[in-house]
């Protein structure tokens, strides 16, 4: 791994010992994957690029270097704790498995992620009001803003990675939905998406 490569996909300065931090995860991650299914087997040969450089990336869609960020259903820490190493703003993993909150818990400590706390339960679990949200393959869109509405204030801007349907569940969304919103294209896919939302207001809500 070089630190170049994240620098470039998170449009932030990277060090060395960062990127050390991010090889310790990796090796993590799959060492754990042998006993539960924290990714899919065939994309262990391409971490680098399908979940390390993935998330980084979404660092390049808000550039307040202080921002809290909660990363909803974190999984084994993707992208949460891959933001988290990259971002000196405070970083919230909300994930509801028992197993997967036991490997995030280890992973701070053992990475020593002074920034990186993990709530487990749901999203309806946090209260803490966050200035970016994201999620992997947690819901379409119109749900998940609906589960991690209460988290957001007028500032709040949701950063989701997303597949070949995002123009579709950016359509359905409107339609429950008021919300600015623009779609930006993957730098590790071609076929996948980032939306960007802000001021997401549900219709029929004053």
């Amino acid at each position: 791994m070089h630190a170049d490569d994240f620098a470039q996909a998170a449009q932030r300065d990277v060090s060395r010992e960062t990127v050390e931090r991010l090889e310790q995860f990796a090796a993590r991650l799959l060492e754990a994957n042998q006993t539960q299914n924290l990714i899919s087997r065939a994309t262990e040969q391409d971490l680098l690029t399908r979940h390390l450089l993935d998330g980084a990336q979404l660092l390049r869609h808000d550039d307040r270097l202080d921002a809290s960020w909660c990363d909803i259903g974190s999984g084994p820490g993707l992208p949460g704790i891959v933001i988290a190493l990259l971002h000196q703003g405070p970083v919230t993993l909300i994930e509801p498995r028992a197993l997967r909150v036991a490997f995030l818990r280890e992973t701070i400590a053992a990475l020593d992620i002074p920034n990186c706390t993990v709530i487990a339960g749901k999203a309806a679990a946090a209260a803490e009001k966050q200035d970016v949200i994201t999620g992997r393959a947690v819901a379409a869109l119109a749900k998940f803003l609906d589960l991690s509405h209460h988290l957001s204030t007028e500032k709040t801007r949701w950063v989701l990675p997303k597949g070949k349907k995002a123009f579709e569940e950016l359509e359905q969304a409107r339609r429950i939905w008021h919300l600015d919103a623009r779609v930006e294209q993957s730098l590790t896919d071609p076929e996948a998406k980032i939306v960007l939302v802000e001021r997401a207001k549900r219709r029929g809500r004053r």
